[in-house]
């Protein structure tokens, strides 16, 4: 239902409203910079990258084949300017060890006693230690419930490579807070 409202939408784009476009905008856009944020680590370069994948999605609307959800094809478009940016920052992943503040809160979290706000937090922070590409998974997969073949597509990563690393990055999670469940994302 929603992707026939998004085509018709996308249609009325394509034929001059403008303003049908900020509707896509606002609809994405949080999840967008998410995407970013989890492979950039940088709210500034996040907002950069997600403000130019929307203008390249606009000027390339005419494009978008309406044979899968919008938003995958978006995604996909915000996942790649994100590797692109990273690839010309060549950052690298913080350890454990640089943040010894973080490991103390993650091995005194309490499962029972902590409120889930706390949870929140630290679960966020041990996102943070994750491989940018394992937090991009996460993040599709949990947060916006995105199947693994929408996954495929937006990534590029084989299906079951998708599933291996989700695997492995729920595994490492566990290991760092000890209380992650599928719950735990939602």
């Amino acid at each position: 239902m929603m992707q026939l409202y998004e085509i018709a939408l996308i249609n009325r784009i394509l034929e001059g409203d403008i303003r049908g476009y900020a509707i896509l905008v606002e609809k994405y856009k949080d999840l967008a910079f998410t995407i970013a944020y989890r492979l950039l680590s940088n709210r500034e370069d996040a907002e950069e990258v997600v403000q130019d994948a929307f203008v390249k999605a606009y000027r390339s609307l005419s494009g978008f084949r309406k044979d899968s959800r919008f938003s995958t094809w978006l995604f996909r478009i915000v996942y790649n300017a994100s590797i692109s940016k990273l690839r010309g920052k060549k950052t690298g992943l913080r350890s454990l060890d640089e943040q010894p503040a973080l490991q103390d809160d993650l091995y005194h979290l309490d499962y029972e006693e902590d409120t889930d706000e706390e949870k929140k937090i630290l679960l966020e922070r041990a996102m943070q230690q994750l491989s940018e590409e394992e937090r991009t998974l996460i993040t599709l997969f949990y947060m916006h419930e995105s199947s693994v073949e929408e996954i495929h597509s937006i990534t590029g990563l084989t299906k079951s490579n998708i599933k291996v690393k989700l695997f492995r990055a729920r595994k490492k999670l566990q290991e760092l807070v000890g209380f992650v469940s599928e719950k735990a994302f939602i």
